[in-house]
């Protein structure tokens, strides 16, 4: 029982994680800690939005002062970058730009990617927090319907 909650506490963690999130948490909680797939699902969405008012919040913010340590310029180069290349189907399909573009389970766009392009165009936070929410929970239902169906392609 103990190990249980240590591994649904592991999950909601990892699930919060850039880049990782959903994508590696739900397979992970049902690959590796043999976690009931609604589990999983529930536990790496709530997990994964956490971070999501405060990116919406603080991402310009932080962004801007990033910029003044030259150290960091690499990381700043990449950063507007994916958050450009993610703001244009966003910018123009507006709502459903962003809910589609966090449902999609493919690397950089999840819920902190679409939490930054949100913050990066001004977009209204509560519509934001509700897109983001909403493809989040898309993407966490396809992952655990992949994760369930295909494992051989997870390796297991």
């Amino acid at each position: 029982m103990t190990s249980t909650i240590i591994n649904i506490i592991k999950v909601a963690l990892f699930s919060a994680v850039p880049l990782l999130e959903q994508r590696a948490a739900i397979p992970v909680a049902i690959l590796i800690y043999d976690l009931h797939p609604v589990t999983a699902l529930i536990i790496s969405f709530l997990g994964s939005l956490v971070p999501v008012p405060f990116v919406l919040l603080l991402f310009n913010i932080v962004f801007e002062w990033l910029k003044k340590f030259k150290f960091l310029k690499w990381f700043n180069d990449f950063v507007e970058y994916k958050v450009r290349k993610g703001s244009a189907k966003v910018e123009k399909y507006k709502e459903i730009g962003l809910i589609l573009f966090v449902a999609v389970p493919l690397p950089t766009t999840g819920l902190w990617t679409g939490s930054a392009i949100a913050a990066f165009l001004g977009l209204d936070f509560k519509k934001s927090f509700l897109c983001v929410a909403l493809g989040g929970i898309i993407s966490a239902i396809a992952i655990t319907i992949i994760t369930l169906a295909f494992p051989a392609l997870l390796g297991y």
